[in-house]
């Protein structure tokens, strides 16, 4: 009895002061559990009118060199088609994602162990470059607004992401979460258009700025380089192009904005060098 006593300890001990806390019985709300945003502060460093543009190049390059994939949507939809070529005149169609997001965003990622001693996987600028407030990451995941029911994905979860509101966004790719995602974005389904990207919860994700959850926290010896930023999908974005937001709510009965979270760069950064964000404090 006392070793599995010893143990529930350990585990509470590693559990309340994770990157969210338990959410039910934390009743000191301690600042370094919560993302505590003073009004000083301020959460973006770039306009949201940014962000979106960073989008739009991106998914519609995307799009663009996937033509053939996207024959139901197109057949769906012909004036997509003459937005993006045909299909069978698109000879960049073999590119991967990766090719594709450097092309249009002039920079590369990947997921490799972390220069962080223990610290798993990490997130690294694998070609290219990206300029000091560039978005470079996106946090995937289920979205759950205040009061929704998460506790049972919580438990020994490390990738729920705390927003300013309280909304959760659920970035673990396993298990309970992973199958509330697919099931999510299955019943959001339009006919041949996708409204959520499944494809992050695999090794090969068609949208690769879907990494967001696997950057490292800061530490003494790796300063943070890049910070996270909330952003809400506006009505007017392209319906082609939701098939890349890796983020999904979990209620489809309240209408809202579909809140994601991007991850931007603090300073330049360059070709090979891992992100650090920070996952207590905001930029003031």
């Amino acid at each position: 009895r006392g070793a599995m006593l010893r143990g529930l300890r350990r585990r509470w001990a590693a559990y309340r002061y994770r990157f969210v806390p338990w959410l039910a019985l934390n009743l000191r709300r301690q600042r370094r559990t919560l993302r505590y945003v003073p009004e000083s502060s301020q959460d973006k460093i770039i306009p949201d009118e940014a962000v979106l543009e960073t989008l739009l190049r991106a998914f519609a390059a995307l799009f663009a060199s996937d033509l053939g994939r996207q024959a139901p949507v197109l057949a769906a939809r012909p004036e997509i088609g003459r937005k993006y070529g045909e299909p069978g005149r698109c000879e960049e169609a073999a590119r991967g994602p990766q090719e594709v997001l450097f092309q249009a965003l002039g920079f590369g990622l990947a997921r490799r162990h972390s220069s962080l001693p223990a610290a798993g996987t990490g997130v690294f600028l694998s070609r290219g470059g990206a300029r000091r407030g560039a978005v470079v990451a996106m946090y995937p995941g289920t979205v759950y607004r205040k009061h929704e029911p998460i506790f049972f994905q919580s438990l020994g979860n490390p990738f729920i992401f705390r927003c300013i509101d309280g909304v959760l966004i659920d970035g673990n790719d396993k298990g309970l979460s992973r199958a509330v995602y697919r099931s999510c974005s299955r019943r959001d389904q339009l006919g041949p258009f996708q409204m959520s990207d499944v494809s992050w919860l695999t090794a090969a994700p068609q949208n690769p700025l879907a990494v967001g959850q696997y950057v490292n926290n800061c530490s003494y010896e790796k300063a943070a380089n890049v910070c996270y930023q909330e952003f809400d999908v506006p009505s007017c974005f392209p319906v082609e192009l939701k098939q890349y937001l890796p983020n999904i709510v979990y209620s489809h009965d309240v209408q809202s904005p579909l809140r994601c979270v991007v991850l931007v760069t603090l300073r330049d950064i360059k070709q090979g060098e891992e992100l650090f964000s920070n996952y207590y404090t905001v930029i003031n």
